[in-house]
């Protein structure tokens, strides 16, 4: 027989749950540097600041930034397996792929997790990113958390070109800037209010409580 206790312990974990389910947005960022050697002797050149939201986990990831000082015209855009920036952006290794498949286009259902296409640098030097990607995540499997924001100095063939290079990286060229993504804060996000941070377990510590209190009640 359902008593009011049950029925509030039942209410609490239930929305507990379904708010660390549903309102927890992650937050990465990547400060980008103009490709170097990273050895210590010569002064890295910032060339902007990238930032990776993801509202829950499982949703798409949006990433907003600008760059400047780039070449201009489309260049590669990828995540790259290691977050490495020394020997030109090379020591980053190769594109994010799990699941071992070509290079592909963003929008190819078989893909790297790190193929996110190319982005469009203006005569000025200047792109302002603002994109929005379902395959990388900020968390489980396809993380892109300590890995490598990467642009190439030519525009990436989307894997549709006739070479062996083409199916790898989209010949896409070298690399001209990187950056190690990193994570910056998780928020939990109430319907109609405000961000605000909490731990996870804070708030499974609260449950926990209502279930001691419960057991003694009863």
């Amino acid at each position: 027989m359902l008593t009011a206790n049950s029925i509030l312990l039942t209410a609490a974990v239930f929305c507990a749950s379904s708010f660390l389910a549903n309102a927890q947005t992650t937050v990465a960022r990547a400060i980008v540097f103009q490709a170097a050697n990273f050895n210590g002797s010569e002064q890295l050149r910032q060339v902007g600041t990238l930032e990776f939201t993801q509202q829950a986990s499982g949703g798409a990831v949006q990433i907003r930034g600008r760059l400047a000082g780039l070449p201009q015209g489309e260049r590669g855009f990828h995540v790259h397996d290691k977050g490495d920036l020394g020997n030109m952006c090379n020591n980053a290794g190769d594109h994010f792929n799990p699941d071992k498949h070509d290079h592909a286009a963003p929008t190819d259902t078989a893909r790297h997790v790190g193929d996110l296409g190319n982005i469009n640098v203006g005569a000025d030097g200047v792109v302002n990113i603002d994109l929005s990607d379902s395959v990388i995540q900020l968390n489980g499997r396809n993380s892109i958390i300590g890995r490598a924001i990467v642009v190439h100095e030519k525009r990436d063939d989307l894997g549709k070109g006739a070479t062996d290079v083409s199916k790898k990286t989209g010949d896409a060229g070298a690399r001209i800037a990187c950056g190690v993504i990193s994570i910056a804060s998780e928020s939990y996000l109430p319907v109609g209010g405000s961000a605000y941070t909490i731990s996870a377990s804070i708030l499974m510590s609260f449950v926990s409580l209502i279930v001691i209190a419960y057991q003694q009640i009863c």
